[in-house]
């Protein structure tokens, strides 16, 4: 095959039209084309007055010869893994998240059946628990934005973008078209999928995990590891106030990173951990169309998506850096608490990203050397301190605090809403967060605004919104594995983002494919 790169584009065309556009640029007769299909496209909005799409397409032509000009193309096939298991015991896997859901494909399309233990409920079920939060305040501490099939990457915007740079990315992007995420996901430079298509996508890959011999354990929490000679032996769960116990030399814990009792047994059971960095901070709102404007102007005629912004500012002076997170054009900033009496946000958008307000996390990093102890397990108490000051701040029913960012910057509270309307649900209360966040906090964060105001306009415009406290962005703990990926306990994996490995369902898919081809190649 042929390919063309970095094909300008100014219209919004179809495919049809577009190759018959580049069959005139690049001098291709249309009837030469046996297939074609575009391998990325993206957006250039460099030059608000030369905004334009970018193009790589590539076609299978006959009379190659002809075109010898062309580049070449070397299609992506799958790695040619080449294992097979010695293994008697079927596999555990700990959570249904992305880690230990692409985890569980693994072993399913290997001709190995694994068991997934979940402590929270089908992704079905699940949503109802959330929408029941949102309105009411009645949080499941076993079935929320955290826990649940899916894990937290469920409802959010479904970003299937990742800083890793791994063939097994390719595998991701497939599997998730194949359960029936949009094709554009293929070779959309920033592909989103939406919690809305995450919803029903988990659904068909738990379906097809059942009937190639899978099993789902759900609402089973897992309570303790036995292990001997330092190797795990076996597990004990619990569902529905009844103990079971399972033979486990294989487990893959995919815990995700808020399953906080559960860092706490792993630990006292001997698994080597560390503190590691992470970030906290607020969720910003911004009216969507302002967004747009600032990145895309008001010139072009394209039919552009929401804009999007990534942000990053470093203090030099408190070696500090602050930078937007999980950007959610069109959506909306989400109650995702997972203990009682604290207040979690996070960002959430539908695949269509038709929402009034843009929402983004704002972050400063976090170090070990800001907790209060030198145990590895010190941040989470960092985080579940701020939660609760949140919590209390809001009027200890689950509502939000909330500041306007011109307030926030004054240090004054806001008695009124401007432009700007929370999206936030149950609800919201004036607030001063700069007597919730950390000194250190506040100072680099008031810097980055107004940095990022000199770069999307009205950044940090009075009526823009800060929406309070968003601490779950990474694991603030990891958990130690060797080249192998086996931790100190043989026999045990520790997997994607609640280890320590992950930042998102791209890179955490990831890793679960990782983990289940290490067990899977391990010798008995």
């Amino acid at each position: 095959m042929k390919r063309i790169n970095n094909i300008k584009i100014y219209k919004d065309l179809d495919l049809e039209t577009l190759i018959k556009y580049v069959c005139k640029k690049y001098h291709i007769i249309y009837e030469d084309i046996l297939d074609c299909h575009i391998i990325k496209k993206s957006i250039d909005a460099r030059d608000k007055n030369n905004i334009h799409y970018l193009y790589n397409i590539a076609l299978n032509l006959k009379n190659e010869k002809k075109y010898s000009k062309l580049d070449e193309y070397k299609e992506f096939k799958l790695p040619n893994i080449n294992i097979s298991s010695n293994n008697s015991l079927k596999p555990i896997i700990i959570g249904a998240g992305p880690s230990g859901l692409f985890a569980a494909l693994t072993f399913i399309k290997n001709g190995i059946k694994p068991i997934i233990i979940e402590q929270g409920k089908k992704v079905e079920d699940r949503k109802k628990d959330v929408d029941l939060f949102i309105k009411t305040g009645k949080l499941n501490i076993n079935s929320n934005i955290q826990f649940g099939e899916g894990g937290a990457g469920t409802f959010s915007d479904g970003k299937l973008t990742s800083g890793i740079n791994n063939p097994l990315c390719n595998i991701v992007l497939q599997d998730f078209h194949k359960f029936g995420a949009p094709k554009q996901i293929l070779y959309l430079s920033k592909p989103h999928i939406g919690t809305d298509n995450l919803i029903k996508i988990i659904s068909n890959i738990r379906s097809y995990i059942i009937e190639n011999g899978g099993q789902f354990l759900f609402n089973s929490k897992l309570t303790d590891l036995h292990i001997k000679n330092n190797k795990i032996q076996s597990i004990t769960y619990v569902n529905d106030n009844k103990e079971y116990n399972i033979s486990a030399s294989n487990l893959i814990l995919a815990i995700g990173h808020s399953s906080r009792d559960t860092f706490y047994k792993i630990y006292n059971k001997g698994l080597h951990m560390e503190s590691k960095n992470f970030s906290v901070g607020v969720r910003i709102e911004h009216l969507q169309k302002n967004i747009n404007l600032s990145q895309y102007g008001n010139k072009t005629t394209l039919k552009l998506p929401p804009a999007e912004y990534k942000l990053v500012y470093h203090d030099k002076s408190t070696n500090r850096s602050c930078y937007s997170f999980c950007m959610c054009p069109g959506g909306t900033v989400m109650a995702s608490s997972s203990d009682e009496n604290t207040v979690v946000t996070n960002g959430m958008s539908v695949f269509k990203r038709n929402g009034t307000n843009a929402n983004s996390a704002i972050l400063v990093n976090v170090t070990p050397n800001d907790f209060s102890s030198s145990n590895p397990l010190a941040g989470i108490d960092f985080q579940k301190q701020l939660e609760e000051k949140a919590f209390i701040a809001g009027g200890k029913n689950y509502y939000a605090p909330i500041q306007k960012v011109g307030d926030y910057i004054n240090n004054t509270l806001s008695y009124n809403f401007g432009s700007v309307l929370p999206t936030y649900l149950p609800g919201t209360t004036f607030y001063n967060l700069n007597e919730i966040l950390p000194n250190f906090v506040n100072i680099t964060m008031k810097k980055a605004l107004l940095y990022f105001d000199k770069q999307i306009h009205g950044f940090a415009s009075p009526d823009a919104l800060l929406t309070g406290l968003e601490t779950r962005s990474s694991s603030p703990v990891k958990i130690v594995r060797g080249e192998n990926l086996m931790s100190n306990i043989e026999g045990i994996y520790p997997c994607g983002e609640g280890a320590g490995y992950a930042g998102g369902i791209m890179s955490a898919s990831v890793d679960g494919i990782k983990c289940a081809i290490a067990n899977i190649s391990r010798k008995a």
